[in-house]
């Protein structure tokens, strides 16, 4: 028979599930098949957008400047190679999870280490943000007529993603690893079945935009020299969002299988080659069938309904091109897989961030909170604190992938560059404290593949800041700071807890007296329990304390206590204005000004009640006190509750009864109510 208490926790085990025995941790570790989906689903589903932004920022000059978009995408590819092979080396040489956090701390300080991390959470957010409005805007390319819910259906999906890794990191995995892998197959048959077309088909490869042309926005008529480098970096910087995600495995390592390590490498190589190819094919045929995709749509000539009708995604463009329009079944399959990888390419910061959160919560630069493992084995708290975050950016943005994308990856390439460097200062350091030459050239060369990564990056990062600073980015680079004082902060109140906290001489003296004083509202059971409990820890000295807000009910009170000739003197202290705490505040203080080594203990009686309403109607008095007294040095606080009918039950017992001690008070149900001291 369920209890009141099973009952409670009905919501929370229909979304959770069973709760899990922390030592079964091991049991949810990740085999290659499932940290490929949930790790890398960012950078896999980044091809549905990265070749998109490319072609946003160029069509800003009209077409004239479309030749440059393989040039450009070649060079996001070597980009991601480098990148890939510098976190191989972060992989083996930094397992426990910290990624470019834990390098930049080791290896540059906490200064440099806090950057990093401020830079990661706000990617992170981001990730989410963005990569569920991205998969959004294909839901809509696929059904225009949801145009409307936008927003609403993006804040449906980041909260599903929640409750789907709340439930357990395996259990996501399980969850997300078919739509990835349905992505990556239907993706590789696109470009594949779209080469043969171009190569073979009669009709060739024509995206729905070919025959449109494009009005170039008025200050990009004229580009020439420094110009136009500024503008191509500008479309470069847009399609780096390939990128975004990859240090997602450096992060998750402890989530691996043995050999952890290991493990780790072989998804990000895998990883890596399985997007730069998916990412080369997408531009390839973007640029074979003449795709179109601007930033505002009626810019598009020949776009009749560009005022009610959002454009397709250049995937959907693609699918139809290639698959026979927009109501063949593979235009279908495109569109519901590329939604699906997107919104779970959210997964990959709903992984990275709570982790990184539980190692900046053990370093104690984040609240404590974040380090603890929920019901499922996962960090909970973090989970719930990105959603809402991400949450936040989706309604703020009105989930449009173009206005939030100005904001992404100035967080990546942050953590891309300070990690790199200082993984090629922890080569140094490794290379001086070896003699053996295969290991002296072993590390070289990683230091090297470092060095390499870490210029990159680095001339990248100078790149997307330039170009992208008026465009949105601003906001970025004013939230990191923020979080890095934040955490500054949160770092300093922890270390001057602990000082305070240190054991010392004092720590160990014990009081001369001890001054127990319980207060008196009406003589009654939870009075007299009170003034039992406190008698039974023999104080030196003991007080009946009640105050005077009403002469005829204080009157009452002394009477009582008389007829039930309790052996304790009942002390009224006068109250002109009806105040009830300051006048007990006002009393002890004077006993500790009188006696500063004297411990005073204040019991308070309290109602249990069972129902949130009954708070209202109780314990009101008791509880201005107790938050009065907390802060009265040398004043203990003792609350002696009182089980009313309605809280029997709620911890799950059997309603009624003698409650624990009763039969050795000799509380039965036969003299209950008629004992003095009950």
């Amino acid at each position: 028979m369920p209890t009141l208490s099973d009952l409670g926790q009905l919501p929370k085990r229909l979304v959770l599930g069973r709760a899990v025995r922390s030592d079964r941790l091991g049991e949810s570790l990740l085999p290659k098949r499932y940290a490929l989906p949930i790790f890398a689903s960012d950078p896999l589903s980044s091809v549905a957008y990265a070749t998109q932004e490319i072609l946003i920022v160029l069509t800003l000059a009209g077409t004239a400047f479309l030749y440059l978009t393989p040039w450009l995408a070649a060079g996001v590819v070597l980009l991601l190679v480098t990148v890939v092979l510098s976190y191989r080396q972060v992989v083996h040489a930094y397992p426990s999870g910290g990624g470019d956090y834990e390098v930049a701390m080791k290896n540059h300080g906490q200064f440099a280490g806090l950057v990093v991390a401020s830079a990661l959470l706000t990617d992170y957010v981001l990730t989410v943000a963005v990569s569920v409005s991205a998969g959004t805007d294909n839901i809509i390319s696929a059904f225009p007529g949801l145009d409307e819910h936008r927003v609403l259906i993006a804040v449906v999906l980041v909260a599903l993603l929640a409750a789907a890794n709340l439930r357990g990191v395996r259990e996501s995995g399980k969850a997300f690893a078919a739509p990835t892998y349905l992505f990556i197959t239907g993706i590789f048959i696109l470009i594949g079945t779209g080469l043969v077309r171009w190569f073979f088909s009669d009709g060739g490869l024509v995206a729905e935009t070919a025959q449109y042309t494009v009005s170039p926005e008025p200050e990009y008529t004229q580009l020439g020299g420094l110009a136009l480098l500024f503008f191509a970096l500008r479309a470069f910087a847009s399609g780096c969002t390939a990128l975004t995600g990859v240090e997602a495995i450096a992060n998750g390592v402890p989530a691996f299988r043995p050999p952890k390590s290991r493990n780790a490498a072989a998804t990000l190589v895998l990883m890596g080659g399985i997007a730069a190819t998916m990412f080369a094919g997408v531009t390839a045929l973007a640029l074979m069938s003449d795709v179109k995709y601007v930033e505002h749509p009626c810019d598009l000539e020949g776009f009749a309904n560009c005022e009610t009708e959002p454009q397709r995604t250049v995937i959907a463009q693609l699918a139809a091109a290639t698959f026979g329009g927009d109501t063949s079944v593979g235009f279908f399959y495109i569109q519901a897989a590329t939604a699906l990888v997107l919104v779970l390419a959210a997964n990959t910061a709903f992984n990275g961030f709570p982790l990184l959160g539980s190692v900046l919560a053990q370093d104690r630069f984040m609240p404590r909170q974040l380090h603890t493992r929920g019901d499922k084995l996962v960090f909970s708290n973090g989970i719930l604190l990105l959603a809402g975050f991400a949450m936040l950016l989706i309604v703020a943005f009105d989930a449009d992938v173009t206005r939030l994308i100005q904001l992404y990856i100035i967080g990546v390439f942050t953590s891309f560059s300070i990690g790199q460097w200082g993984m090629v200062r922890h080569w140094n350091r490794e290379m001086q404290a070896t003699q053996d030459p295969l290991e002296h050239r072993r590390m070289r060369r990683s230091q090297i593949i470092n060095t390499l990564g870490g210029t990159l990056t680095t001339v990248v990062l100078v790149i997307i800041v330039i170009t992208k600073f008026t465009h949105g980015a601003w906001l970025v680079i004013v939230a990191m700071p923020v979080l890095f004082g934040l955490m500054r902060g949160i770092n300093r109140h922890y270390s001057h807890v602990s000082e305070q906290l240190v054991p010392d001489g004092d720590a160990r003296t014990l009081p001369s007296r001890v001054h127990a004083v319980v207060l008196v509202s009406k003589v009654h059971k939870p009075t007299l329990r009170a003034l039992a409990f406190a008698r039974a820890t023999r104080p030196d000295e003991l007080t009946a304390l009640t105050v005077n807000v009403d002469d005829a009910e204080t009157r009452a009170v002394q009477a009582a206590w008389e007829r039930f000739d309790i052996p304790v003197p009942l002390t009224v202290l006068e109250s002109p204005y009806r105040e009830i705490t300051r006048p007990v505040i006002d009393f002890v203080k004077n006993i500790r000004r009188n006696s500063p080594r004297e411990l005073v203990v204040v019991f308070v009686p309290q109602y249990v009640v069972g129902h949130w309403w009954e708070n209202l109607l109780h314990n009101q008095s008791a509880l201005r006190l107790r938050a009065r007294l907390q802060f009265q040095p040398g004043v203990m606080i003792t609350t002696v509750p009182w089980q009313l009918e309605s809280s029997l039950g709620r911890d799950g017992g059997e309603r009624g009864g003698p409650a624990p001690g009763d039969l050795r008070r000799g509380l039965t149900d036969d003299n209950l109510d008629s004992t003095p001291y009950g």
